[in-house]
């Protein structure tokens, strides 16, 4: 599933410090590479396609959409407890149909709320951005993105910061002034706008695997596996585009779905403050460290534009259902959690949380900042007060050039080599804690984090082996560790 900011776990894909030899020519063959391990022109996809590989997307495809429906429905019905309606299905006290009874309506106010969500983002993603203009640190406006796999240079229209306050201050100005809707019409309405969510997901990726087919933006990076659910999960077109601007990837991960975290986030405060007439800390808390990562998020965009999704991944049903329904719903079960249980933090445990999320920040900020750094200056830089410590390494891209690359060895990439990883984790860590320990149902985050980076370190490491070859196990052996420095 999506991640707003899955950053490259690794340095293995340090494409603007990325030069082709002077007089390099293109390969004839695999020989050249054969024994240095690399496989040249695959290293855009990473898995080949096996039984295991059909077997998880159809998982994927069947399981995922139950289990967000499940998450909200024992949350709502049965005081989230996972466990409560697995225990009366098992005993015979509830059924499947008696379950499904207990789901939400679909209802045309859902249409009427989301609809106008997705076409503001919309509008808003086409204007031109000021923010650039205003903050001298801020990168947006039209951005140099990676080289795709057939060497095509993307650019990418940046405002997503714009699209964030514009969102952010019109529904407070709602709240506190014009009062056009409830502040408390996005947990009100939750469940009918998971369906809508859930059609609006499955429309874009039925869109992009027919686009893929018959009119993709660039079919040099289209690739077909042969098996059509695995491409219509993970995707077959790599960049696909409306225009010159309308990028897929950059509009369904970054908006609507992140833009109206924060938003998700106030209406469940207010509805707290609604049902119990005050807002606890706890809240307070979530609302804090979630707002401190998606202003992250959108603040460094440009730099978003060098991380796994954009990269690397391309645009299926894993992108567009999990940016629309996945993220939305589950990412913020911390806040829907401490609607229906409150829970009030004693001040050490507050400051501990608080401490832990933005030590989190600081380390996660910091490792892709270097990285950044390090990118940017193709080495000419320092990390931590000193010149870094390189490994200098070739590649082949797909279209049969040799490349030249770099990998850093020093800073947090010296002790391990998914650091920003490591940060992530504190995060999503402290959000939880935030809940309390009564009930699991808001861990879930914390769990599905490990799993999910757990996986993205085994992905981003076979890609770098495939495209390093021994220049990355030479790196491996002097970086051992890849989360937890002297322990995995």
């Amino acid at each position: 599933m999506s991640k707003r900011t899955t950053s490259n776990g690794t340095n293995c894909t340090l494409s603007r410090t990325d030069v082709r030899p002077q007089n390099g020519s293109k390969v004839n063959g695999v020989k050249e590479e054969e024994d240095d391990g690399r496989t040249p022109g695959k290293w855009g996809r990473a898995w080949e396609v096996d039984l295991l590989s059909a077997l998880t997307m159809f998982f994927l495809l069947t399981m995922t959409p139950c289990m967000v429906l499940y998450f909200f429905v024992a949350c709502s019905q049965y005081e989230c407890s996972l466990s409560s309606p697995l225990v009366q299905l098992y005993n015979g006290q509830l059924t499947l149909m008696d379950f499904w009874k207990k789901t939400p309506d679909l209802t045309i106010k859902a249409f009427k709320i989301i609809i106008p969500w997705y076409a503001f983002q919309i509008f808003l993603y086409y204007l031109p951005d000021v923010c650039s203009k205003i903050l001298p640190s801020y990168r947006g406006g039209r951005c140099r993105g990676t080289i795709t796999p057939s060497g095509i240079q993307m650019y990418y229209h940046i405002n997503g910061l714009q699209a964030w306050i514009i969102s952010n201050a019109l529904w407070l100005a709602n709240a506190f002034y014009f009062k056009w809707f409830s502040p408390t019409i996005i947990i009100d309405n939750w469940g009918s706008m998971l369906w809508v969510a859930n059609i609006i997901g499955n429309a874009v990726a039925i869109f992009a695997i027919i686009k893929a087919r018959f009119f993709p933006t660039s079919s040099a990076d289209c690739v077909f596996s042969g098996n059509f659910a695995y491409d219509f999960v993970m995707g077959a077109e790599f960049n696909p585009r409306i225009g010159d601007w309308f990028d897929f990837k950059l509009f369904f991960n970054g908006r609507p779905g992140i833009c109206a975290w924060t938003l998700i986030n106030l209406s469940y405060a207010w509805k707290q403050y609604e049902l119990y007439g005050h807002v606890t800390n706890s809240m307070i808390l979530v609302n804090i460290l979630h707002a401190i990562y998606v202003v992250d998020f959108f603040w460094n965009e440009a730099w978003y534009l060098n991380t796994i999704d954009i990269h690397h991944d391309h645009f299926g049903w894993m992108l567009a259902w999990g940016d629309n329904v996945w993220l939305p719903w589950m990412y913020t079960l911390q806040g829907l959690y401490l609607v229906y249980h409150p829970v009030e933090l004693s001040y050490i445990a507050a400051t501990f949380i608080l401490s832990l999320g933005l030590a989190g920040y600081y380390i996660f900020r910091s490792t892709n900042c270097q990285k950044d750094r390090f990118r940017n200056s193709s080495g000419d830089c320092k990390i931590w007060g000193r010149r870094p410590k390189i490994i200098e390494c070739t590649y082949y891209s797909a279209d049969g050039e040799k490349r030249r690359s770099k990998l850093l060895l020093s800073g947090w990439w010296g002790m391990g080599r998914h650091m920003n990883y490591t940060g992530d984790l504190m995060q999503a860590l402290a959000y939880c804690l935030s809940c309390g320990f009564t009930h699991i149902f808001p861990y879930f985050y914390i769990i599905y984090m490990m799993i999910l980076l757990g996986n993205r370190c085994y992905r981003d490491e076979h890609r770098c082996r495939m495209k390093y070859g021994s220049d990355w196990t030479k790196y491996t052996s002097i970086v051992r560790y890849r989360i937890l420095p002297g322990i995995f």
